[in-house]
């Protein structure tokens, strides 16, 4: 993939149990100094988690105590989902937040509520995304998922936002990356993936060169059939 003219760097964060505030404090104050604003707008699209609104208050609270910010969620899902006011938060950020949850769902309600030309705008503009847990998934090329979770004969890969030019799982390293090996061997031989273990994070350029900035990642590729974990 080219370097995009303006792209900012994406922000791919595990999460997963035992990370919190003072694995992540760095991390997001590095985000927060990429607008270049003491108080940046954050546009917060929890469609991975269907709005769920306990999360959010957890969500907001932490990124809250990180530094100082104007957070507000972008309503797509359920009840209360306004794709209108959804795009104004949007529209008007700083920086993007995708929350955890499930990566299908997320993506099928960034499509329904009609703001995918929106993101893909923002992103070509400059402004700096970061993805907590399915987030994170969702901000990279693709996805996998299974009509039938018993039948992998069932499983194939969906395109996700595709802002990180790779693709990664998050905090699976204790299932061995079951879902990543899957989405590799879908995509064929010498298919490359990363792991971000627990508490990890890493800083993706345009262009998919990346770095380590919190944690540690495993790298996997499709070899022979299988993918091989290189550490």
């Amino acid at each position: 993939m080219r370097k995009r003219q303006g792209a900012a760097p994406v922000y791919l964060l595990a999460g997963g149990m035992g990370s919190g505030r003072s694995s992540y404090a760095k991390v997001l104050k590095q985000i927060y100094a990429r607008t270049g604003k003491d108080k940046p707008r954050i546009a917060y699209i929890a469609a991975a988690s269907n709005d769920n609104r306990g999360f959010f208050y957890f969500i907001s609270t932490f990124l809250k105590q990180a530094g100082t910010c104007d957070l507000k969620l972008a309503p797509l899902a359920g009840a209360k989902a306004d794709p209108q006011k959804a795009r104004a938060v949007i529209e008007s950020a700083d920086l993007v937040c995708l929350s955890g949850g499930d990566v299908e769902l997320g993506m099928k309600l960034l499509a329904g509520g009609g703001v995918m030309d929106l993101l893909k705008k923002k992103f070509a503009e400059g402004t700096p995304f970061f993805g907590l847990s399915a987030g994170a998934i969702m901000l990279c090329r693709q996805w996998v998922a299974w009509s039938d979770s018993r039948d992998d004969s069932t499983a194939g890969l969906f395109d996700c936002l595709g802002f990180a030019d790779l693709c990664c799982d998050v905090h699976d390293e204790s299932g061995n990356w079951e879902d990543l090996r899957m989405l590799l061997k879908l995509s064929g031989e010498a298919a490359t993936g990363y792991g971000i273990r627990t508490g990890g994070a890493i800083r993706v350029e345009p262009g998919g060169e990346f770095e380590v900035i919190s944690g540690k990642i495993d790298r996997l590729v499709q070899r022979g059939g299988d993918a091989q974990l290189l550490r």
